[in-house]
């Protein structure tokens, strides 16, 4: 015992031992121990991270997939609500048998409407109207189904659609002639608008193109999938589609807690991650399976990367060891010098790197701050340059935030349907009303320029005030009294038509009078022209003429509110040709009827 506390008190006492002794024993204990400590403490921290992350990742994922299908499944349900409470499907309900509909009149006014709503979507595959007291149908497919409809009342969901008129969402496949077709169909009841009793069915049958889109954004690992289930564990969603509609096999699925998200550990076929989220709109849970071997994949990555780093900073320890002695002081003083010359802005040193060991290392990594430093000052210098030149670009990124609100580009298509639909029913005041609406459209979408010439502008505006006279009808009269000089000078894009509709804002107000709109053009300066656009209306209060003074000059167009038009407008001249330029309102002399001059530059 005594001869133990003898050889402990002399390794503790190591001051006349080697050198190299000391680096062996300094090495053993300050690299060892503190690495396999931070080593361990790391590695389950990076195991919990890990987890968590993946956690966090998978449920943010499948919210957003899951807030996009609910968006795409209300849009289904509004759909059936309107094919629902349409007159033709009301007087199709009402039919007590076929013999009072003998010509098909009313089936097929009905067929017309699931046509006309299934070609609206391509996404839906078919539309089923079923009857039940007399087996009656109207399916889009017709011979092309080789499902007979009736067999529908012996699935599983026929009984479970609700009674109070919501609807369900199940998981089916259409039988074609060639192949199977899985499809999610949205089935609410139908009921007799007079008796209020349960008559039949509603099927709209939609195709998993979108919902391959959105699960195709779902990326949980190589070996990971996503999936949905029901409110009754069946799969409505499964890149596997042949168990479309079959319920779920993994027991632990089928019970888990009542929060809305979560995530669960398997021992399935394989051991999978489960990460969840219930949808309670829909009723559904949304799934991301990932392969607990792939998620643990990167603890096992940082598990070697500490055994190696281990190993190699024990190997650096030694090895440095042996010239640690007499290189150790010559090259610190050697770098702390060129510290001290970089201190004072001497950026142009470089140590010269002698060795390979940590102190080589160290200076190459000094000499690498210096010019990765060097390199800074120079990109905060360019930076400075590129931020004036930002600056100048910002008034044009503005214009053309101001020109985008004006370019209503998805209501083209729908003004060309409604002239059809005019024209069908030789409704030919609100065809052309249409057709001239339609074309204010396509000028706005085929010109991107933000500047034309002002015949271009006149003949916008002609056709705008060709829609106003269908709804003033002879209240009012327009002059154009645009000399031939102007006609080819440049302007803003849409600049009279907000003028020419603040005419009938203010102007009809209480007035039951004929109101004259008088649009001219005369030159200011050598360098300058005014358009005037004059109206003999009501005109606008005091107060309100003070507030739509001041909002030209303080309000930014996307504060909204109102007269947007004028501040539009004169914003836009502003930032085209600067702020000399723009608008100035005033009231009429005589006290009837608005002048609105607007000072331009001619350009030719």
């Amino acid at each position: 015992m005594k001869n133990i506390i003898e050889n402990t008190k002399k390794i503790i006492q190591y001051k006349n031992h080697s050198f190299m002794t000391k680096l062996f024993i300094f090495s053993s204990f300050l690299v060892i121990l503190p690495i396999i400590s931070v080593g361990l403490i790391s590695y389950y921290i990076s195991s919990v991270e890990l987890k968590e992350e993946a956690t966090h990742y998978n449920l943010q994922v499948i919210e957003q997939v899951e807030a996009r299908i609910e968006d795409y499944i209300r849009d289904f349900d509004l759909t059936s609500l309107k094919i629902v409470n349409s007159p033709d499907l009301i007087n199709f309900l009402k039919l007590q048998s076929m013999y009072e509909d003998e010509d098909g009149e009313i089936r097929e006014s009905v067929r017309e409407l699931l046509i006309n709503a299934q070609y609206s979507r391509p996404d839906i595959s078919n539309i089923t109207v079923y009857l039940d007291n007399n087996a009656q149908f109207i399916d889009l497919l017709g011979n092309k189904n080789y499902y007979p409809t009736y067999k529908m009342k012996n699935e599983y969901w026929y009984s479970t659609v609700p009674q109070n008129g919501l609807a369900i969402l199940v998981s089916r496949t259409l039988k074609l002639k060639d192949k199977e077709v899985p499809v999610i169909s949205l089935v609410r009841r139908l009921y007799n608008p007079e008796t209020l009793q349960h008559v039949g069915m509603l099927i709209i049958d939609i195709n998993f193109r979108r919902f391959n889109e959105f699960s195709n954004k779902v990326t949980p690992g190589n070996n990971g999938y996503f999936f949905i289930l029901d409110a009754n564990d069946h799969y409505v969603y499964h890149p596997n589609q042949s168990i479309l509609g079959d319920k779920v096999k993994v027991s632990g699925l089928t019970k888990l807690p009542s929060e809305t998200n979560g995530s669960i550990l398997l021992e399935n076929e394989r051991k999978d991650f489960f990460t969840y989220t219930q949808s309670k709109d829909l009723g559904w849970t949304f799934f991301t399976a990932i392969p607990y071997h792939d998620l643990t994949k990167g603890t096992i990555l940082i598990r070697q990367t500490i055994l190696w780093t281990i190993v190699i900073s024990l190997i650096i320890a030694y090895l440095v060891g042996y010239v640690f002695a007499t290189g150790l002081l010559r090259p610190i003083k050697r770098l702390h010098l060129f510290m001290k010359k970089v201190e004072v802005g001497k950026l142009d040193s470089r140590v010269k790197v002698e060795t390979n060991d940590e102190i080589g290392q160290l200076s190459v990594g000094f000499n690498n701050m210096v010019q990765k430093l060097s390199g800074l000052l120079e990109e905060v210098y360019f930076a400075k340059l590129r931020e004036t030149e930002m600056s100048l670009r910002q008034k044009d990124i503005e214009l053309k935030v101001l020109q985008s609100q004006i370019n209503p580009h998805f209501l083209y298509n729908s003004l060309e349907t409604i002239r059809g639909m005019a024209l069908e029913i030789e409704q030919e005041n609100i065809a052309i009303m249409s057709s001239s609406l339609g074309k204010l459209l396509r000028y706005n979408l085929r010109n991107t320029s933000t500047i034309v010439t002002l015949q271009e502008e006149m003949k916008f505006s002609e056709m705008y005030l060709q829609i106003q006279k269908f709804r003033f009808d002879s209240q009012f009269e327009c002059e154009f009294n645009i000399p031939k000089w102007a006609k080819k000078l440049t302007v803003v894009k849409f600049t009279l038509q907000p003028l020419l509709e603040n005419c009938f804002l203010h102007g009809f107000r209480s007035n039951s009078n004929i109101i004259k709109i008088d649009i001219s053009v005369h030159k200011d300066t050598e360098s300058s022209f005014i358009i005037e656009v004059r109206d003999t209306g009501v005109g606008i209060s005091e107060e309100e003429l003070r507030n739509i003074l001041f909002n030209l000059k303080h309000r930014e167009i996307t504060d909204g509110g109102t007269s947007i038009g004028i501040v539009n407008v004169h914003q836009r001249i502003v930032k085209s040709f600067g702020s000399e330029y723009g608008i100035q309102l005033t009231n009429n002399l005589n006290g009837r009827g608005t002048v609105v001059k607007i000072r331009m530059p001619i350009i030719e």
